[in-house]
């Protein structure tokens, strides 16, 4: 009798620790089915951007080569690589796209008429200057220039000029005055204006910001405006045209001579100025790096 009690009690302990075993599992099978709300889900980042080269411009590198299936593996999706701001060396764009041309300037821009190196000569209505030949870049918002050609006697602002002509391509060649006196800021911040200006009235208009030309130290105001302030505000200039879509031509480089002055065989004697050999080599340069 007392070996079937403690039977009894065996198999009761047995089966009670068996149900805590059961209800155990139970909570671990019932834990694991819960919403996840407050579990992390880690993604990976994908890479959307195309591959760059040292100057940040797209390399456009070759299409398809992601993983299959992978989303740049479609070349549908893998943009196309963005126009250097710089204009780079093309084929010779010939004659008919430097007639399709309109300069803006200063001084520096006159001889373009003034020597006759444009279709036209004296009656081109390509070159767009001040009646008095200066035209300082601080001053854009209130300058006139001769329009439709220089000689006419009729001044308009710039903007208007640029609203009546509609211009195809507009090669502006300003600053020269102000590197004497602007500094960075707002040397950049008139640059940008005017080109916005134009683009208010011209939408269509393809700007090329056209480098400063050096000049020699015999220049009267060598001091002032020289090759050093010359060329840090060439570097602005080309800051501006990437800033706002444009594009910047380094003609001023083929005016150089080996210390990086204006070459004598291109200066009209002042020091400063172009001669008709100096503008021919700046057309030159235009014809054979075009907008693109």
């Amino acid at each position: 009798m007392k070996r079937n009690a403690q039977s009894s009690v065996f198999f009761l302990w047995t089966g009670g620790i068996l149900i805590c075993l059961l209800a155990v599992l139970l909570a671990l099978i019932l834990s694991s089915c819960g919403s996840g709300e407050n579990v992390p889900i880690t993604t990976p980042t994908v890479e959307s951007a195309a591959p760059t080269d040292e100057t940040g411009d797209p390399t456009g590198g070759d299409v398809g080569t992601g993983d299959p299936g992978s989303e740049t593996s479609d070349p549908g999706t893998v943009p196309s690589a963005a126009p250097s701001t710089v204009l780079g060396e093309t084929a010779d764009a010939g004659q008919s796209y430097i007639d399709s041309l309109t300069f803006l300037g200063d001084s520096t821009t006159y001889g373009l008429w003034y020597y006759e190196v444009l279709t036209g000569g004296r009656n081109t209505e390509q070159v767009w200057t001040p009646a008095s030949g200066t035209l300082t870049l601080s001053n854009y918002a209130t300058a006139t220039v001769e329009y439709p050609r220089p000689g006419s006697g009729n001044e308009i602002s710039i903007q208007e000029a640029a609203r009546q002509k509609q211009p195809e391509y507009l090669v502006i060649t300003l600053g020269v005055n102000g590197v004497s006196f602007m500094d960075e800021e707002t040397f950049k911040s008139c640059y940008t204006d005017l080109i916005n200006n134009i683009l208010e009235v011209s939408p269509n208009t393809k700007i090329i910001c056209n480098s400063i030309y050096p000049n020699m130290p015999s220049y009267a105001y060598y001091s002032e405006i020289n090759n050093d302030n010359i060329t840090r505000a060439n570097g602005w200039i080309q800051d501006v045209a990437a800033a706002t879509g444009t594009r910047y031509a380094d003609s001023c480089s083929v005016l150089k001579d080996e210390s990086g002055a204006l070459r004598a065989e291109y200066c009209n004697g002042d020091g400063l100025h172009l001669n008709a050999d100096g503008f021919n080599a700046v057309l030159g340069y235009l014809r054979t790096h075009a907008y693109q």
